[in-house]
């Protein structure tokens, strides 16, 4: 059965899409079979392994989700062994709107997911930087969440919403879903404010803080615009070690 991993934060840049991108990555690399599902319509993730956009253009994520075509269907095989992905456009942009109407439209996820052949190990879905319909339906569909947080000023702002949505779906859409972990997420050991950061978010949120930490590297920045995840880019830099770390961390069963 395969584990659910929905990757979100309302907030943009904290490092979201590459923890989707590196971490399916790092999985995969250790033979786990993984699928990446970018709920993105901005298509990062799909763009960040390499995948033209436009040439899925009539069949990725968005067609999936209205019935134009299976979940399995639109599946696509990545440069990296084990590692698959579904591919997304600015078509998701008005499914909001599309779906307004639709019975049980948050519950949409989860229903393709449970209908999937494909026998992966883990699933991973990036979300949009909001707390709209597809956040919604990837919590829905998920076991657990992982929250990138940036070690930044204002970090913790915004978290709050977060896990008050989550609660909500646990309460009323998903009573299985768990918080699988709060992610530190570029970390700069000679600014002091990483630092600072990195002490109050485990002060605050203690076990729920992983103990990996993603570090702002020059090499996990550039590799997305070349359309490879780190460990195809620069396996021996500080970033990839991170991701690879990150997926111990999961594969352990600590998170």
């Amino acid at each position: 059965m395969s584990k659910i991993i929905c990757i979100a934060n309302q907030k943009g840049g904290v490092g979201k899409t590459t923890t989707a991108v590196n971490l399916s990555a790092s999985l995969a690399a250790a033979n786990r079979k993984t699928l990446l599902i970018d709920a993105d319509a901005q298509g990062n993730s799909t763009s960040g392994l390499g995948i033209e956009r436009m040439r899925y253009e009539k069949a990725n994520f968005y067609h999936a989700m209205i019935g134009q075509a299976s979940l399995e269907s639109v599946i696509v095989q990545t440069a990296l062994p084990n590692l698959d992905i579904i591919a997304s456009n600015q078509d998701l942009i008005g499914m909001e709107i599309e779906f307004v109407y639709l019975e049980n439209r948050e519950s949409r996820l989860r229903q393709l997911l449970k209908n999937l052949d494909r026998p992966y190990e883990f699933i991973i879905i990036d979300c949009p930087p909001s707390l709209g319909f597809m956040t919604v339906n990837a919590l829905v569909a998920a076991d657990t969440l992982i929250v990138p947080l940036q070690c930044e000023y204002y970090a913790l702002e915004g978290l709050g919403h977060l896990l008050n949505t989550v609660k909500l779906v646990k309460a009323n859409l998903n009573p299985q879903l768990a918080l699988g972990g709060i992610l530190l997420t570029m970390f700069d050991p000679r600014n002091t404010l990483s630092h600072r950061v990195t002490e109050d978010v485990r002060k605050h949120l203690g076990g729920k803080v992983f103990q990996t930490v993603i570090p702002r590297n020059v090499r996990l920045s550039e590799s997305p615009s070349h359309g490879l995840p780190i460990i195809l880019y620069d396996i021996k830099s500080r970033g990839a070690i991170a991701y690879m770390e990150l997926a111990q961390e999961i594969l352990r069963g600590e998170r």
